[in-house]
C-alpha cells in the first residue's frame, strides 16, 4: 500500500513536472522511502535491550508530548510520531532558497501535493549544493538550510527522526506540535498562511505544555530561548527592511550592490554585539556559515507575520476544535481574501 501510494505520487509528479523534473522527484521519492524504511515503532525501540538509556528517555518524552498533542491541542491522533528513524545524518533534508541579486522575492517551485513553495528540498546535502551552484551560476543569491523535521501533510506516518533527539524537551514539543498542525490545515501555494498557522499552534501548545509538565528550570530556559529568538528575528527584520529600501532606490545597480554589501556587514557586526548580550550564546552562528545573501532573509516573515492574527482567532473561538474549523474555512478562500480576513482580526 505504501509503495503503491509513493509510485502514484511519482507518476503524477512526472506528468505534471515534465521529464526535466524526473531526477529531482526520483531523489525525493527515494529519500522519503529511506526515511520510512528506517522507522521502527517507538515501543519496539524502547523494548530493545540495545537501546541506550538516553534514547529511551527521549522517546518516552516523545510519547508524552504526542499524547498531549491529541488530548490538549486537538491535533491528529494517528501514527505520525509514533515511530523512530535513526538517520545517521544531521538533517532530514536540505532546502535551497534563491532570490534575484537585487530582490528579496524568492523563486518558487511548484509540486503536485504541496503546491508552490519558496524552496526546493534535497535528501542529500551534495544534491542541494549542486543545485545551489547551478542557481549561483545563473546570478541568483542562494542559501542552503538544513531541515531537522518536516510534515508529509498526513500522506504518510511521519516518524520522529534522530535529528530531533538532541533537542530540549520544550523544543521537541514545539517541533512535533508544529508539524502535526500542518496535517490539520494546509492551503496550497500559501506558505505564509500555512507556516504562521503552525507556528501559532506550536507557541500556544508549548506554553500549555510547560504549564502542565514544566518545572521552573525548564520554563526559565525556554523563556530565555524565546527571548533570543525574538531578538534575532527583530535583527533580521530590521536589516531586511534596509535591503528593501535599498533595492527600491532610483539609483544604478552598482550603487545598490555596494549598499547591499554594507548592509550585510552591518548585520554581521550587530549580531556579534547581540551575542554579547546573550552571554556568548552561539546558537545562531550556523546561520552565518555561508556568505550572507538575500536568500537568507527572503522567507523570515513567512513563519511569523500572521501569527498574531491566528492567536486572536484562537482567543475568539475559545477552543482548538473550533479554531481549526475556522482556519479550515479560511483555507477554502482565495489567498487575497483569507489574508484580508486575517488582517481584520487585528483591527
Amino acid at each position: 500500500m505504501l509503495n503503491r501510494r509513493i509510485a502514484l505520487c511519482l507518476a503524477l509528479a512526472m506528468l505534471l513536472g515534465g521529464c526535466a523534473q524526473i531526477g529531482y522527484y526520483g531523489q525525493a521519492v527515494h529519500g522519503q522511502l529511506s526515511l520510512l524504511g528506517s522507522a521502527k515503532p517507538i515501543d519496539q525501540v524502547l523494548d530493545d535491550p540495545a537501546t541506550g538509556d538516553k534514547l529511551k528517555a527521549r522517546l518516552n518524552q516523545v510519547k508524552q508530548i504526542r499524547a498531549f498533542a491529541v488530548s490538549e491541542l486537538g491535533l491528529p491522533d494517528n501514527a505520525s510520531y509514533t515511530s523512530y528513524a535513526d538517520l545517521k545524518r544531521p538533517y532530514v533534508l536540505w532546502n535551497v532558497v534563491a532570490t534575484p541579486e537585487l530582490s528579496l522575492t524568492p523563486l518558487q517551485w511548484c509540486f503536485p501535493i504541496a503546491g508552490c513553495v519558496d524552496y526546493r528540498g534535497y535528501y542529500s546535502e551534495d544534491g542541494a549544493r549542486v543545485f545551489a551552484d547551478t542557481l549561483r551560476g545563473e546570478g541568483y543569491d542562494v542559501q542552503i538550510g538544513g531541515v531537522p523535521a518536516y510534515s508529509t501533510l498526513g500522506w504518510f506516518s511521519d516518524p520522529v527522526p534522530s535529528t530531533l533527539i538532541g533537542y530540549s524537551d520544550a523544543e521537541l514539543a514545539r517541533v512535533i506540535f508544529h508539524e502535526l498542525a500542518h496535517q490539520v490545515v494546509y492551503a496550497q501555494g500559501d506558505s505564509q498562511f500555512n507556516e504562521s498557522f503552525a507556528t501559532s499552534v506550536e507557541e500556544v501548545g508549548v506554553d500549555r505544555w510547560l504549564t502542565k509538565f514544566g518545572d521552573e528550570k525548564l520554563r526559565k530556559a525556554y523563556a530565555e530561548h524565546r527571548q533570543r529568538q525574538r531578538d534575532f528575528l527583530a535583527l533580521l527584520l530590521k536589516y531586511r527592511s534596509m535591503l528593501e529600501a535599498n533595492y527600491a532606490r532610483a539609483v544604478d545597480d552598482d550603487d545598490k550592490r555596494k549598499q547591499k554589501a554594507a548592509i550585510f556587514q552591518a548585520l554581521q557586526d550587530e549580531y556579534q554585539t547581540l551575542k554579547v548580550g546573550w552571554g556568548g550564546y552561539a546558537g545562531y552562528d550556523h546561520w552565518f556559515a555561508e556568505p550572507l545573501s538575500n536568500a537568507h532573509l527572503a522567507s523570515i516573515a513567512t513563519y511569523h507575520d500572521l501569527v498574531p492574527a491566528f492567536k486572536e482567532l484562537l482567543r475568539q473561538e475559545q477552543s482548538f476544535p473550533k479554531f481549526y474549523e475556522a482556519v479550515r474555512a479560511l483555507a477554502q478562500l482565495d489567498k487575497e481574501e483569507r489574508h484580508r480576513r486575517l488582517a481584520l482580526l487585528l483591527k
